[in-house]
């Protein structure tokens, strides 16, 4: 059964991704903006809809996309509240949905979800396959260009005038 959902902990999924952002603080809005690019660009190659909750209230948010509705549905906790609290709930409420993804490193957050039926992913494993999927679809690019360029000069009755 393909994913109905993938919920991710923002900040978990920043503190083990070094490379995104290098430099910067992972909790800084350029860190969270560079995180949702990547996922934007994941839900490209998947069609998975993606779901990141980020722990705290005014900690800023990151800067919409312009252009169509964004693809990646942010959400921040509110004071008193966790992203675990959250990504919890969601977990339950879309169970009926089908199968549900959760991205974090917190076991404990891991163990409750698959006990509520989702499925759970550390961030090293999510990480390798976000990164394999951008390598995926970035040879089916230039597989699909390198067939294009040919048959464009392939094409007899093309003619410049």
């Amino acid at each position: 059964m393909a994913l109905a959902r993938i919920l991710v902990d923002g900040y978990s999924l920043l503190h083990h991704w070094p490379e995104l952002a290098p430099g910067r603080p992972r909790h800084s809005e350029f860190a969270r903006n560079e995180l949702v690019h990547v996922l934007t660009r994941f839900f490209d190659a998947t069609g998975t809809p993606i779901t990141v909750v980020f722990d705290g209230t005014g900690t800023g948010r990151p800067t919409p996309p312009t252009g169509p509705e964004p693809v990646i549905e942010i959400l921040f906790s509110r004071a008193g509240q966790t992203a675990d609290q959250m990504i919890e709930r969601a977990a339950h409420r879309l169970a009926a949905y089908g199968e549900i993804l959760v991205v974090t490193n917190d076991t404990a957050e891991r163990d409750t979800v698959e006990a509520m039926g989702a499925q759970s992913s550390s961030c090293a494993n999510f990480i390798r396959l976000v990164e394999n999927a951008l390598t995926e679809l970035q040879d089916d690019l230039r597989t699909h260009n390198r067939a294009e360029r040919n048959r464009f000069h392939r094409n007899p009755r093309r003619e410049l005038k």
